[in-house]
């Protein structure tokens, strides 16, 4: 079971993210709140694996809650949920450490997939959001041509990022290809640093920017 917060200051929103969520059995809304600040209290008081925050939210902001979050349970995974238009905030998100992005516009089967896989420690990212932040996070490193993996990665590594664009975790990495999830981790860390990114996010956005993702290579 994965236990989920849903911070949103419309209380619609808010409504609609838990009637989404309820459509799966393994996912329980723990609890909600209107603002950073309760988002944070809120986490604290519950433990869930995964934080649903807006990004634009009064007071406290969710990037503010994110990274209080994060500071104070490093066990939840962050969901930005964002707007069309919000491209700084998204930037700002990611180094604060978020391990998602979705759009509140997205099919609602993005939020379901989005949850799970940030609970089992994969990063995940809804194709539109990387659509319009990819150039302002790369801005200055030159672009790989469309569907050319990024140089300087083995075989190998170029499988995991491949997944890790996917938004699989290092367990479902491990066993797509046949690997010990150990491994799996030090292939993620070299990955890491041979493409210069701090996190799996940013690996991954990456990986789209290069088309060279599960299923795209």
């Amino acid at each position: 079971m994965v236990d989920v917060l849903i911070a949103d200051d419309e209380a619609m929103v808010r409504a609609g993210v838990r009637a989404i969520l309820a459509r799966d059995p393994l996912i329980e809304v723990v609890a909600e709140a209107a603002d950073g600040a309760g988002a944070v209290e809120a986490a604290r008081a519950h433990r869930p694996a995964v934080a649903l925050l807006d990004i634009q939210m009064p007071g406290l902001d969710g990037i503010a809650a994110a990274a209080r979050i994060h500071r104070e349970r490093p066990g939840t995974a962050v969901i930005m949920l964002t707007t069309f238009g919000e491209d700084d905030y998204i930037a700002r998100a990611l180094r604060e450490g978020a391990d998602g992005f979705l759009l509140k516009a997205d099919d609602p089967r993005e939020l379901l997939r989005g949850v799970h896989a940030v609970a089992a420690g994969g990063a995940y990212l809804s194709p539109r959001v990387v659509a319009r932040v990819v150039a302002g996070l790369r801005s200055g490193r030159p672009a790989p041509a469309p569907g050319c993996a990024p140089p300087g990665l083995t075989a190998r590594e170029r499988d995991v990022l491949a997944l890790v664009g996917a938004g699989r975790s290092n367990a479902e990495i491990a066993a797509q290809l046949h690997l010990v999830e150990g491994t799996v981790k030090a292939h993620v860390s070299a990955v890491l640093a041979k493409l210069g990114v701090r996190n799996r996010v940013e690996a991954a956005i990456v990986a789209y920017e290069a088309g060279w993702t599960a299923g795209r290579q």
